[in-house]
């Protein structure tokens, strides 16, 4: 029997009966991305062997009536994380030969878990593209289609479930590097709740890697079926045992409803500042036929949702003025030169972004303000909804683009040139206040490209979005594999 596309949930229970063996699951892994993965590039760091004694452990393991979650299971992790003696380079080239000595806490808690590591998905440089790519491992491919991108900057995962290579992988967002790749590759992603699950050893190279409070960036889990999020990110969560001097026990609340027809949800298809493609407002159209026709309260509108248009200049403004931290002094003062030179009545997305790139302190401050009115906003409107459903980008998959200026680059939104970042603003929805949000497939577009939707849930609450996932992927279906 071959065990392609099953989830994990189902080897789970295929190695507890003696179905199969972690060996069997392992060797059929390696030998598909051996065959496959010269087309889609996905695992740009291999770990084969670690992989099979992994496994040969794991069997072992089961034979002395051991369990754990994840006990033989195949899996892949982002490159960002760092595994003991494999390189971390976040795709640049001058990290070639960073090798850390320690495993990120989320490696290390999938193998605690039993998981057993195949190798590292390729990331963007940096992680700072809504694609995948760099000098040192090249270009991951959409296996949907090879022309186009997974996403990023979580690409490399979301191939690689997509191709068959492992039933789950883990990755990091915070302009939607989990969800994006989720939405163009087909598969399910979860965005946590900004600090439920601890991030220390996902830090750029040479490191260190100490635990950090991340203002927008989460770690969590992705794979090829709803029920699997909730199984990984079970494994995830909780805070780092470094910031704590005591044993803590993380328990996050149930989800608010078992059945589709006890939810309230709102449902938005459009953005003020950024249009949505026909073949995205139908995925979130889909999903919202499938809602009404479960049963649940479907709305299309709330005076208790924060202003949108607002709410995408914060997010632009919190995410780009943190990503010249580390530029050249002259870089940065070409920025400055730049943005000093705008009009006072340009306030479009460009400029906010610019102008972001080289904020003070104080600036950032008073946006961090207009952020907590937000997200006092959100509590109201969770108080009346249990989710609310929209785009996780504008498109479906776009065609690889490399210009080396990713600011002269362009989306195509139904045949109108957008800024390439434009397609950000919908990832920050839940970002920017720090919610969770799932990603789950909701159908093709006309060209047969996968899209999918996004179900944000309150804070903290993310069995509620995850419940969501699972009972929408009954009515509408879930992952399906690439032709």
């Amino acid at each position: 029997m071959e065990w392609n596309f099953p989830t994990a949930e189902e080897l789970a229970a295929a190695l507890r009966a003696g179905e199969v063996t972690s060996v069997e699951l392992t060797d059929e892994a390696i030998a598909r991305i051996e065959r496959d993965d010269k087309e889609i590039n996905a695992i740009c760091v291999p770990d084969f062997d670690r992989a099979r004694a992994a496994a040969r452990d794991a069997d072992q393991a089961r034979a002395r009536g051991e369990d754990e979650p994840l006990l033989g299971i195949p899996v892949t992790v982002k490159e960002s994380y760092d595994v003991a003696g494999l390189p971390t380079t976040w795709g640049m080239p001058q990290h070639r030969n960073h090798i850390p000595a320690e495993d990120a806490v989320q490696v290390s808690r999938l193998k605690a878990a039993g998981a057993v590591v195949l190798g590292k998905t390729n990331v963007p440089v940096g992680l700072q593209d809504v694609q995948s790519f760099n000098e040192l491992y090249g270009t991951t491919n959409n296996p949907w289609d090879h022309g186009r991108t997974p996403g990023g900057s979580s690409g490399g995962s979301a191939a690689a479930l997509a191709s068959g290579f492992g039933a789950l992988s883990i990755g990091s967002d915070m302009a939607g590097s989990l969800r994006t790749p989720a939405h163009f590759c087909g598969i399910y992603a979860h965005k946590p709740t900004l600090g439920l699950a601890a991030s220390r050893g996902m830090v750029p190279p040479p490191g260190p890697a100490l635990p950090v409070d991340m203002d927008l960036a989460v770690v969590g889990p992705m794979a090829r079926s709803a029920r699997d999020l909730t199984l990984l990110l079970d494994v995830m969560a909780g805070p780092d045992p470094l910031t704590l001097g005591v044993a803590y026990d993380l328990t996050l609340p149930p989800a608010r409803h078992e059945r589709l027809c006890d939810f309230r949800v709102l449902v938005l298809d459009e953005h003020p500042l950024v249009p949505v493609g026909g073949a995205v407002r139908a995925g979130v159209n889909r999903v919202a036929d499938a809602l009404a026709d479960g049963g649940a309260r479907v709305e299309r509108h709330s005076a208790l949702l924060p202003d949108m248009a607002e709410a995408g200049v914060l997010y632009t403004q919190l995410l780009f003025s943190g990503s010249t931290a580390h530029f050249p002094v002259e870089t940065f003062e070409e920025l400055r030169a730049q943005a000093a030179g705008l009009s006072a009545q340009d306030q479009g997305l460009e400029a906010a972004r610019l102008r972001a790139m080289v904020f003070s302190h104080r600036d950032w401050i008073g946006v961090n303000v207009r952020r907590e009115l937000h997200r006092h906003g959100w509590r109201q409107l969770f108080a009346e909804f249990d989710a609310v459903v929209c785009p996780i980008t504008s498109t479906p998959a776009f065609p690889h683009d490399h210009n080396p200026d990713p600011r002269a680059r362009r989306i195509d939104i139904d045949g109108v040139e957008y800024p390439y970042f434009d397609q950000l603003v919908w990832a920050g929805l839940a970002t920017m206040p720090g919610l969770p949000a799932t990603a789950v497939p909701a159908g093709r577009s006309p060209e047969g490209l996968p899209v999918g939707v996004q179900l944000i849930g309150p804070l903290f609450e993310d069995r509620t979005p995850l419940r969501l996932a699972e009972l929408l992927e009954r009515e509408i279906g879930g992952f399906q594999a690439p032709k």
